[in-house]
């Protein structure tokens, strides 16, 4: 097991705000503007959520026309949020 790669998957997710976000995205892929009316936060604090959790590669990123759709990149990832959801 890589501890410090782990770590840093569980420190992304450890955040309230980006724990609901990929919970959100379960079971679908959705844009910042859905993400934004859904958790009621500004689109600043959405995107930086957003990135942090593409950073991490927890989510991928698609382009579709002006909007950028996401959803969940890492299984191992679904299989915490239904740990967790139980």
């Amino acid at each position: 097991m890589d501890y410090e790669k782990e770590s840093e998957l569980l420190k992304a997710l450890g955040h309230p705000i980006r724990l609901k976000m990929v919970q959100g995205l379960m079971n679908d892929e959705c844009n910042v503007n859905k993400i934004m009316d859904v958790l009621g936060i500004p689109q600043s604090t959405a995107s930086q959520h957003l990135g942090k959790l593409k950073d991490k590669g927890i989510l991928v990123a698609r382009k579709d026309g002006v909007r950028t759709c996401y959803k969940i990149a890492d299984d191992k990832v679904r299989e915490i949020i239904k740990i967790l959801e139980v």
